[in-house]
């Protein structure tokens, strides 16, 4: 286990706040401590109220915060003494405790506390941090786990029970650390969940977190070092996973995303001869479980999983009296022999957590096997913290999902201008958006994000297209929208003097490539789990053709047909098809301000006035376009198809 801490860097953080926000983002900074907003960390300071008195204050990790990306602000100070009176209480439920911790709260604008605030508090060290080490939970979810860490760590560490987080661990927390802390003892180890580390400084508790935990490394390194995996050639059909991706979403309710990982480890997992057994034991620690569900599904048949999933809520939730209005039995995890691992999220970002948890957890499993077994925590222990009361209420709080939520919609000519606002469209309902353009800059078009795909090709290479499509499937599961917006518009050109090969490549692109792109896309929108829809970015063009555009002209107006066409032949595949036709849309690539100023200047306006020279005295931007066309994949147009709407801010030649 590395040691990240550099004198130096820390330096650089004075203040308690500052030393404790360094710490934390050294340890949010190994996954395999802690991962997507897991672990805690807290110290005890002082705050200066409104009359100028110190007040004893724990500053603890907010809800919601991510250890990797902490700041001083997502730290919550609360009252010290009111987090040790509540530990003294006999019974406190979840939701009193919530609200006890946000009435202790000093900054009402700061994020609810984290719901470990007084075991933090109970801990008689100025720094706690607290991690999901993969290597202290694979240790523990083996059946002699607990003789297994007395062993290691001998009265360095105390061990607990798992008990849920919140009061009852805190209250576990009063009785035992007394009695069993030694001047020894530098860390708390809680079955089935993860370590606690402490110290007076932040260097010493970090440094203590690493030492503890980099024992377990190297006592799993003695006694259960996995091998490589040898070198698998993936056989997936990925044409067969846009089906799963319905019947998942079918079972959810609701659209969702597969994201699929074929690696040689997952493959590995997955085509392991007890493969059967070991996934179905639960999760790797029960924080998890609200994310990858109970049990990871293998095979394909979600119906048998969802059934099996039926049966496990009704035999729990008798206990609690949940309604079924909260059953939800789709697989967030799916491992296949052909895909591996598949993760399955209402967005991209869910399924990218659940992939990176699990392939965390095959690891752990498999280690965990060498020890004797693995063994997770019980179904009734799993459901309590899955249908966990502070858990819903966060849900609750998240509010409805966005329109677009659990959809794909892919974009052609993404990298500029209408294409590029389109794109941005999708992503603020919600959609997963892959763009393509010829100009590699689409790739980067939006950093480092869960939702969006850049991919550079030609679009009137057929593989290319094919290629679009497979890594679509492989990153979302399968395509709900597609919007046809690519193409050229080259300089004017009279019949007289059109050329064959400028006709030849304009239809190339504008007609041809969008047909090829239409025709492979066909199954992938069939499969779509409301219903596929398509967008085609006509032009003012197709009704009222201008001289010297006779190639762009032609180009638009059989993409229209084929676009009418389609909506015939796809209706009956619950398919929509509809065309938007613009006019005069100025900020976009082709319009330069010196071209603008030469139209203007020849038809005698100004700029502005050239731009508004329409019906409605209206600028038509990239950004009205694609909200249009967005709204044409939403409800208002759910049983529009066919349609051809003009956004030009009216032309005389058109009305």
């Amino acid at each position: 286990m590395e040691n990240l801490w550099n004198d130096t860097e820390a330096g650089k953080h004075q203040g308690l706040l500052a030393e404790r926000v360094y710490s934390s983002r050294l340890l949010g900074a190994n996954p395999a401590l802690v991962l997507h907003g897991g672990g805690n960390t807290s110290v005890k300071g002082v705050w200066k109220n409104i009359f100028g008195e110190d007040e004893a204050t724990l500053f603890v990790k907010g809800s919601g915060s991510d250890l990797i990306s902490i700041e001083a602000k997502d730290f919550v100070p609360v009252r010290l003494d009111a987090m040790l009176k509540l530990s003294r209480l006999e019974t406190l439920s979840d939701m009193d405790m919530a609200r006890e911790l946000k009435l202790a709260t000093l900054d009402p604008t700061s994020p609810a506390p984290s719901v470990e605030a007084i075991l933090h508090a109970l801990i008689p060290h100025r720094f706690v941090d607290h991690t999901h080490a993969d290597d202290i939970v694979t240790i523990t979810n083996t059946a002699s786990g607990e003789a297994r860490i007395r062993e290691i760590f001998g009265d360095d560490v105390i061990v607990l029970p798992f008990v849920m987080p919140g009061f009852d661990l805190a209250k576990l927390c009063a009785e035992v650390f007394p009695a069993q802390a030694t001047p020894r003892t530098i860390g708390m180890v809680l079955m089935n969940h993860g370590i606690f580390s402490f110290g007076d400084t932040a260097k010493q508790s970090y440094e203590r977190m690493i030492e503890l935990v980099g024992r377990a490394e190297a006592y799993l390194a003695k006694n259960a070092a996995l091998a490589a995996p040898a070198n698998i050639a993936p056989s997936a059909d990925w044409s067969a996973l846009p089906a799963l991706r319905k019947n998942v979403s079918n079972a959810a309710g609701f659209p969702m995303l597969l994201r699929s990982h074929t690696s040689n480890s997952t493959l590995a997992f997955a085509r392991h001869p007890e493969v059967a057994s070991i996934s179905q034991r639960g999760p790797a620690t029960p924080d998890h479980i609200i994310r990858t569900k109970r049990v990871a599904m293998l095979g394909r048949d979600v119906g048998a999983y969802a059934q099996a999933y039926r049966n496990y809520f009704e035999a729990n939730s008798k206990l609690s009296k949940l309604p079924l209005t909260m059953l939800d039995p789709a697989p967030r995890v799916i491992i296949d022999p052909e895909f591996g691992l598949i993760s399955a999220g209402r967005s991209a970002r869910d399924a990218q957590i659940v992939e990176d948890i699990y392939l965390r957890t095959q690891n752990i499993v498999l280690r965990a096997e060498m020890l004797g077994g693995f063994q997770a925590l019980g179904a009734a222990e799993l459901f309590n913290m899955e249908y966990w009361d502070l858990e819903q209420a966060k849900l609750k709080k998240s509010g409805p999902p966005k329109a677009f939520a659990g959809e794909v919609a892919l974009v052609t000519g993404a990298a500029s201008g209408i294409g590029k606002a389109c794109a941005q469209a999708f992503l603020n309902r919600g959609a997963a958006v892959v763009g393509v353009d010829i100009n590699p800059e689409v790739e980067s078009l939006y950093g480092k994000r869960e939702d969006y795909l850049g991919i550079s090709a030609d679009l009137t290479s057929l593989e290319a297209i094919k290629g679009i499509l497979e890594q679509t499937i492989r990153r979302y599961g399968g395509l709900d929208m597609l919007v046809l917006n690519a193409g050229i518009f080259p300089g004017g050109k009279k019949i007289e003097a059109l050329a064959d090969e400028l006709w030849h490549k304009v239809m190339s692109i504008n007609l041809d490539s969008n047909l090829a792109i239409m025709r492979e896309a066909h199954p992938l929108l069939k499969a779509a789990p409301k219903y596929g829809r398509v967008v085609v970015i006509g032009s003012k063009n197709v009704p009222a053709p201008g001289p010297g555009a006779a190639a762009y002209s032609a180009s638009k107006a059989a993409l229209t047909q084929l676009a009418r066409v389609a909506a015939l032949e796809w209706g009956n595949d619950s398919i929509r098809i509809n065309l938007v036709h613009p006019n005069a849309v100025f900020d976009t690539g082709i319009w330069t301000e010196e071209v603008l100023l030469q139209r203007a200047t020849h038809y005698g306006m100004t700029v502005d006035e050239y731009k508004r020279n329409n019906v409605l005295h209206e600028e038509v931007s990239s950004k009205d376009v694609a909200e249009l066309t967005a709204e044409m994949c939403g409800v208002l147009f759910s049983k529009i198809t066919g349609a051809q709407v003009p956004i030009d801010g009216g032309n005389d030649r058109v009305i």
